[in-house]
């Protein structure tokens, strides 16, 4: 990003568009805590936050942009997200029925996500 600094130097300098990334970044995180101090933030549910990750993912393959994971590299980020959805505690403590699923199911839907590139 720091190639993406001085973007809008060919403008006035003025105003939003003229501040670097970092600055732009932390008035957008300000107005996100005092949307959500407020009441008035956007809470998405799983399936808008499936939606927009599929969405973003679709378009970083269309650039080029996108990261290639390992299989290791999947089965890892499965496991890390199994931890965080249950708390860091492991999945035997929870029982079956804890939303979100268990870190070994976790990193088979990363194995098979892999797969299916």
């Amino acid at each position: 990003m720091a190639d993406n600094k001085n973007r809008n130097k060919g403008n006035s300098g003025r105003g939003f568009a003229g501040m670097d990334d970092d600055q732009q970044r932390e008035i957008a995180s300000e107005g996100g805590r005092a949307a959500h101090e407020k009441g008035t933030a956007h809470e998405f549910t799983s399936e808008e936050a499936r939606q927009a990750g599929r969405a973003g993912g679709r378009v970083a393959h269309e650039k080029g942009t996108a990261h290639e994971f390992s299989s290791e590299e999947a089965r890892e980020a499965g496991r890390k997200g199994g931890q965080a959805s249950h708390g860091g505690q492991s999945s035997s403590s929870h029982g079956s029925s804890m939303r979100g699923g268990s870190s070994e199911q976790h990193a088979e839907a990363g194995r098979q996500s892999h797969r299916n590139k």
